[in-house]
């Protein structure tokens, strides 16, 4: 049997799709570089590699849902001066996914609560971990239709395998009775088991307002801020500035 053909037939039993497209590409190069046998060997398994992490990657950006990409790099800190710049870049690098710790940004609407958010999820991705987004809303609404079909266990296990949870927009559209007991459920069975991130407009005195129970209230916050990064976001709204900015330039 032909010395290609069955070179591909290995490569795809072998699951190693990169390598079936690019040895013939490596080899020439290896015979150009007059690399050694361990080299070429390194420079074929290299490529197979970096393509499986970037394909991992992008299976775990898929299933982030993110509604928008977005990054720090692309955050203007200058417009916002009450933020620790340092400190963001030192949570991006992920220390606190290891540790089980949560961050909640509070500030007001339109400080870039979401931006950041997303944008330490997309670092958290980079890094290699599990993402997941969701609004509050739309968290509480999926809680009430598993509660309804006796499922709420296995949807709070589904939850539990992803490193970090984007919680965003807390307090911008209050609760049920019962849908705020299912969120504090939520968050206490991933209490010190995994990342969760929040963003919020209400300061931690309102939280009552929006779960209508002190006890409630106090305990969840209790879990939330016990191993928690607190960034405060406040001033003129972020969006707005932006905008302003983005209109005197096509002036």
């Amino acid at each position: 049997m032909n010395t290609e053909i069955m070179l591909d037939h290995i490569v795809k039993q072998l699951r190693m799709p990169t390598i079936g497209k690019q040895y013939r590409s490596i080899v020439r190069e290896a015979e150009e570089r007059n690399l050694s046998y361990e080299q070429f060997l390194l420079v074929l398994l290299e490529s197979e590699l970096q393509e499986r992490e970037e394909n991992q990657r992008q299976r775990r950006l898929k299933q982030a849902t993110f509604p928008i990409n977005k990054t720090l790099e692309t955050y203007d800190f200058s417009l916002m001066p009450s933020l620790n710049k340092n400190r963001l870049m030192k949570l991006a690098k992920g220390e606190f996914v290891e540790k089980k710790e949560n961050i909640i940004f509070l500030g007001n609407s339109g400080t870039g609560k979401t931006h950041l958010a997303i944008a330490l999820g997309m670092e958290m991705i980079l890094n290699g971990y599990k993402v997941k987004f969701t609004t509050a809303s739309e968290l509480v609404e999926q809680l009430l239709i598993s509660n309804d079909e006796h499922k709420l266990g296995a949807f709070e296990n589904k939850w539990l395998k992803y490193d970090v949870i984007i919680v965003d927009e807390l307090g911008y559209v209050p609760f049920s009775k019962i849908g705020a007991e299912l969120l504090f459920q939520f968050f206490s069975n991933r209490y010190e088991r995994g990342s969760v991130m929040i963003t919020t407009n209400l300061e931690f005195s309102e939280w009552t307002n929006l779960f209508g129970n002190e006890k409630i209230t106090a305990a969840l916050l209790d879990r939330l801020t016990h191993k928690a990064h607190i960034l405060l976001l406040n001033g003129e709204s972020y969006r707005f500035r932006e905008s302003l900015k983005h209109r005197k330039t096509e002036e």
